[in-house]
């Protein structure tokens, strides 16, 4: 099991006992999986237009199986510590589950940051 993954697991969701213990449950059960979804209110600078972004993340007990951003899937992303980073229609973006904040860039055009609640 990845250590780099443990700290993005715990904030997304507390999964049940058993998937902790993967010894006595990897041969009769399938991994415990779960779906997270946030919405994130994010103020795009400098227009101060502020949309609502929705973010689901999928993840079993060893790692995030994908990432969808209004409703498409990312083509690729990756875990730091509590953050996802990502890209979009060439806006970086970077989600940070246990602060709850969402940060983008849209190539130095425009940038954005907002706070997300769990739905």
């Amino acid at each position: 099991m990845s250590r780099r993954a443990w700290p993005l697991l715990a904030c997304l969701a507390a999964l049940p006992a058993f998937a902790l213990e993967p010894a006595k449950q990897a041969a009769t059960a399938p991994p415990a999986t779960g779906v997270v979804k946030l919405v994130c209110e994010a103020v795009y600078m400098p227009t101060r237009a502020t949309w609502p972004r929705t973010v689901t993340v999928a993840y079993d007990h060893r790692r995030v199986r994908e990432v969808a951003i209004d409703g498409q899937v990312v083509y690729s992303f990756a875990i730091q510590d509590t953050l996802i980073l990502t890209s979009q229609d060439n806006e970086r973006i970077q989600i940070d589950v246990a602060a709850q904040r969402w940060t983008s860039d849209f190539r130095g055009l425009a940038t954005a940051q907002g706070r997300c609640e769990r739905v």
